[in-house]
């Protein structure tokens, strides 16, 4: 048995050799082929805006193309859980956020996907805040007024979402509790693009769409804007007033978007791409053209892997105790 075991310990010595060998290798050789991103939502979607603007750069750092694939439906779950099976090998990412990685955790009593344990972090990109719009004809001009006018038709009004899960329709769900809207139609996109056409031609009644997906909206007043659903006003928009100003508490709305990999990715690619990603995020023409599209790139120190690892289990736990506080329902 003594001398087996001295038999043994040369092959498991050449074994850790050859793993320790790879790992440097492998980081070496990536990337060798494009990059997928996935974008759980439409084409023109806040989300979608976001990815294209970063991605670009990002392709420049890398030297290899990062290719969109937006894969919308059932408020973003879908795209996240076509990335939860994808190969760890690096050639696969997802941009997530608020709604589809921390929001969908308590939202659904059997999430399709578990966030923490299936995805290993990249970094944390931008914020930006959610708005209320409502229809150009609908009488109001203020929050308060559109809420009086809605509440006083039950089974009348519709409002806009990206599906139940989405943070659009989450932000809604909890402004139709807050101010009493009972009875009212949910009507799920699959992008943001769409909802607002159907809203400008009176086919809908309102919507919390992201900011960056009705910037056009908010800067032309195609629709009404009602308010910002964030604690404090937006410093991109600064003259549009919060829901809390006008007296209505509904959430602090700032939704965020962070890019993923699948558990198993190796761990020097997860830095190289979260290099790349700090990269691109520290350049200001990326900046200027974040801002254009509603969205702030999150300041440096929040950008580590290890910094979004530990935010995705506070927001986890933080949405949780909001939606039971405001009894959303779960799916």
């Amino acid at each position: 048995m003594k001398s087996t075991r001295r038999s043994l310990l040369p092959i498991l010595g050449c074994l850790a050799a050859l793993v320790s060998a790879t790992t440097p290798v492998l980081a070496q050789e990536w990337p060798n082929r494009p990059i997928r991103l996935i974008v759980p939502f439409g084409a023109g979607s806040g989300t979608d805006i976001v990815a294209r603007i970063i991605s670009n750069d990002v392709a420049e750092i890398l030297g290899k193309p990062v290719v969109i694939e937006n894969v919308g439906g059932a408020g973003g779950t879908i795209g996240v859980t076509r990335a939860a099976r994808a190969a760890p090998d690096g050639y696969t990412m997802v941009i997530g956020a608020v709604d589809t990685f921390a929001q969908s955790q308590y939202l659904f009593r059997s999430p399709p996907s578990n966030t923490v344990e299936e995805f290993a972090s990249v970094g944390l990109a931008v914020e930006q805040p959610l708005v209320l719009l409502a229809r150009k004809d609908l009488p109001g001009g203020s929050l308060r007024e559109f809420a009086d006018y809605a509440r006083a038709r039950p089974g009348q009004m519709s409002f806009a979402s990206a599906g139940i899960g989405a943070a659009p329709y989450l932000a809604c769900a909890m402004f139709n509790a807050a101010v009493g809207i009972r009875d009212v139609v949910h009507v799920p996109y699959r992008a943001a693009a769409p909802a607002l056409q159907d809203m400008m031609a009176g086919r809908l009644d309102y919507y919390c769409p992201l900011a960056a997906a009705a910037v056009s909206f908010i800067q032309d007043n195609s629709l009404q804007v009602l308010a910002v659903l964030t604690a404090e006003r937006s410093p991109l928009f600064p003259n549009l007033r919060t829901a809390q100003e006008q007296g209505i508490a509904v959430v602090d709305g700032y939704y965020w978007n962070a890019f993923f990999m699948p558990i198993g990715t190796p761990e020097p690619i997860l830095d190289a791409m979260n290099t790349a990603l700090r990269t691109a995020l520290s350049r200001q023409a990326v900046q200027d053209r974040l801002r254009t599209a509603a969205s702030t790139a999150v300041a440096p120190e929040r950008r580590s892997r290890e910094y979004l690892a530990t935010f995705l289990r506070s927001e986890i736990t933080k949405w949780a105790s909001i939606m039971r506080t405001a009894e959303v329902p779960q799916q």
